[in-house]
């Protein structure tokens, strides 16, 4: 096992990090900006180092300044959470090249999987079903526009070295497709560096179901169940739970099978999430790999029994999962996610500041993952992310019963949050039903500007 590890982030992912590894013996070294210097993952971590100013290109995207963190200190291993530099595969290779582990997939794998186009002929050739659309880079408009006869209308412009919703454009007309090709070319070059672009049929009102994988690095893989992230503003989301109301025990099943062999064939190692659309027919369709813990994590931990952030660390440092997953995966009752954002619930604009009175909710059924405190100052250059609320029950009522009377006793003063949004969707009768698709934010708003017109 590691005797030290650097912490390649902040925020709350920083000091998830830091507990995962104080329960392993394991001694953690945190590195951090200007703006972050009072953040509870620097107090908390053993060593700390400031490696630049405020604004993350100079700080936490600075791979010289993050090695260099790890070479004065002495760490065997770098956990890079999430985003940032977690799914870059230059900084991986640096690491390797620096005799220093990196937590995390290898290299090359992280490569393929960064270009959703090789991700999705990958699993194309393992059996995993795909979209149907391009089966390469868009070369010319014209192409195009024959591809898109070809699937049929809609179809949906994709950045292949995408995320978050950026580079990607809907397209229902011909007409509309040159212009919109460029559009997303552009964007997609002005965020990724890379304007490459593929199509795939458009899904009306598809759910967003995401599987857990854990893989070591001895060829052995294993499915953790699904998550339900279709409740999403804008590509980000908002809510997650587990399991999908959607998914049944036998698609589970199906599709945990297909992404065991899946992921062996393509040399997948670590934690990582295998992303589907679901269409109106309960048919999943696969569309990237993240390959790195996500967000919502917490979920799947709370179903599973399963700390995935510890699983990480013992299979980097060369942990079979059979001697980390002592007992068959089990999914046991339900759990729910909301992403507490300081932004005003409204309008969403963001919310950043002091934060003069901090109360966090407890009780049964009740998990907080936050890296806030009275006093602190959120900044305004990073994710708007203050904390995540997990609740869980018996089953997705007493899940959701939970989580809003955990959101009645979660206090967040002097900034705005996303705490209000969350109280409505909790008691909207439709997302209550569990018939929900990544259409349903829009209507939710939609609703209520027509209520208070």
């Amino acid at each position: 096992m590691f005797k030290k590890i650097l912490i390649a982030n902040r925020g709350e992912i920083a000091l998830r990090v830091v507990c995962a590894c104080k329960e392993l013996g394991i001694r953690t070294v945190a590195v951090y900006s200007e703006a972050d210097r009072h953040s509870l993952h620097v107090r908390f971590a053993d060593e700390a180092i400031c490696i630049g100013p405020a604004k993350s290109a100079r700080s936490y995207l600075d791979i010289p300044s993050v090695i260099s963190a790890a070479e004065i200190t002495n760490v065997e291993a770098i956990h890079p959470g999430y985003g940032f530099l977690s799914e870059n595969s230059s900084f991986a290779e640096v690491c390797e090249a620096s005799g220093i582990t990196f937590i995390g997939p290898k290299p090359p794998v992280i490569e393929a999987m960064g270009f959703k186009q090789h991700a999705r002929t990958a699993m194309q050739k393992a059996g995993i079903p795909i979209l149907p659309g391009s089966k390469g880079i868009i070369a010319s408009a014209e192409e195009a526009l024959e591809m898109a006869r070809e699937v049929g209308y809609p179809v949906i412009l994709k950045a292949s070295a995408g995320g978050g919703g950026r580079g990607m454009r809907v397209v229902n007309e011909p007409e509309e497709l040159p212009n919109l090709l460029a559009q997303a070319q552009a964007e997609a070059g002005a965020a990724f560096s890379c304007p490459d672009m593929y199509m795939e049929k458009y899904i009306r009102k598809p759910r967003h179901i995401e599987f857990q994988v854990l893989a070591d690095n001895y060829g052995n893989v294993e499915v953790l169940g699904e998550r339900e992230c279709s409740i999403q503003r804008r590509h980000q989301k908002l809510i997650e739970e587990a399991p999908s109301p959607r998914v049944t025990p036998e698609l589970r099943k199906e599709i945990s099978d297909s992404l065991k062999k899946a992921m062996k064939a393509v040399g997948y190692t670590n934690a990582g999430t295998v992303e589907f659309l679901m269409d109106e027919d309960g048919s999943l369709y696969f569309i990237e790999v993240n390959a790195r813990v996500q967000v919502e994590h917490p979920v799947t931990e709370t179903v599973t029994g399963i700390d995935i952030v510890k699983a990480q660390i013992r299979i980097a440092a060369g942990e079979k999962l059979s001697d980390i997953l002592t007992e068959p995966v089990t999914i046991r009752g339900h759990a729910i996610e909301c992403r507490i954002n300081a932004e005003n619930p409204v309008t969403f604009a963001p919310s950043p500041g002091k934060i003069t009175g901090l109360n966090l909710p407890g009780g049964p059924g009740v998990r907080v993952d936050t890296w806030a405190y009275t006093d602190c100052v959120i900044p305004p250059y990073y994710d708007s992310l203050v904390a995540k609320l997990i609740t869980s029950g018996k089953d997705r009522g007493e899940a959701i019963d939970r989580a809003l009377r955990a959101l009645d006793m979660f206090v967040v003063e002097g900034i705005h949050t996303s705490i209000p949004l969350h109280q409505r969707i909790l008691n909207d009768a439709e997302f209550q039903s569990g018939e929900i698709d990544t259409g349903y934010i829009a209507r939710f708003l939609a609703k209520g500007s027509a209520a208070s017109a």
